[in-house]
């Protein structure tokens, strides 16, 4: 795949202005809707969308006894597509013990370190990804529904106003991108909504399964801005606001993107 040319972005930058709207609710659209024809077969066939294989090993997993504690996921929560049916729909949601919201991964580390006293696992590593791949595909389906907590709206505020802060050498905007120029090209390629509906979602530039962080320091990278830690509030707040502007839109992971 294509890295966006550097004069496309400049143009993008000089010629919209950041924060001119949120893409209106009867316009939305999934990143599926931009890709092509085997793109999207791929991801509607289960036996030959490769983020299958993530899911399968997070299955494993979730019945795998682990860390100091000895103890499983499912001795906790049961048979997750039951007890974890819906669950992913309503991350990042906000945790009262820490005063701040989590993602579903830090919820999933987090669980693995303080209730199975398991050894830390950094972000992006496999069993972490396997395993939020496999507790989010049982939402598939289900309609985004962000946590209502009232404690979340300062945080989705920050993540909004991030979302259309100009930053790094292009000084460009991520809803300049997103909001303002949807369905255009950029590079030779469809310049989708931004909807995280996916996560984690097996993209074909990567060959490989990749978290919704990950996605945003590509981005970052590519507008020559130092991107943010993995785990950062940053990412936390902004993906709050993405959930929330995705509302009611339905779960795809794991969906496959070029």
């Amino acid at each position: 795949m294509r890295r966006p040319g550097l004069r496309a972005l400049l143009l993008l930058a000089l010629t919209a202005p950041a924060g001119a709207g949120e893409v209106p609710l009867e316009e939305r659209r999934s990143g599926f809707a931009f890709m092509g024809p085997d793109s999207q077969a791929m991801q509607r066939e289960d036996t030959a969308n490769p983020g299958m294989l993530w899911v399968g090993e997070g299955e494993a997993l979730w019945s795998r006894k682990e860390g100091a504690a000895g103890q499983a996921c499912a001795d906790c929560h049961g048979a997750a597509d039951r007890s974890m049916r819906g669950v992913a729909a309503r991350y990042p949601a906000f945790d009262a013990e820490l005063g701040r919201p989590l993602d579903l991964t830090q919820r999933i580390k987090r669980c693995r370190e303080v209730r199975q006293s398991a050894a830390p696992l950094p972000y992006e590593d496999e069993e972490l990804l396997v395993l939020t791949a496999f507790v989010a595909h049982q939402s598939r389906g289900l309609p985004l529904e962000p946590d209502a907590d009232p404690r979340m709206e300062p945080f989705r505020e920050r993540g909004r106003q991030l979302f259309q802060q100009r930053q790094g050498q292009l000084d460009l905007a991520c809803s300049q991108c997103h909001d303002d120029n949807w369905g255009r090209r950029l590079a030779g390629t469809p310049i989708p909504q931004g909807h995280p509906t996916g996560y984690p979602l097996y993209r074909l530039e990567w060959q490989g399964l990749g978290s919704l962080q990950r996605r945003f320091r590509n981005c970052q990278a590519a507008t020559r801005t130092e991107p943010y830690a993995y785990g950062s509030a940053e990412y936390v707040d902004i993906e709050a606001y993405l959930m929330w502007r995705a509302r009611g839109m339905p779960m795809e992971t794991p969906a496959v993107r070029p």
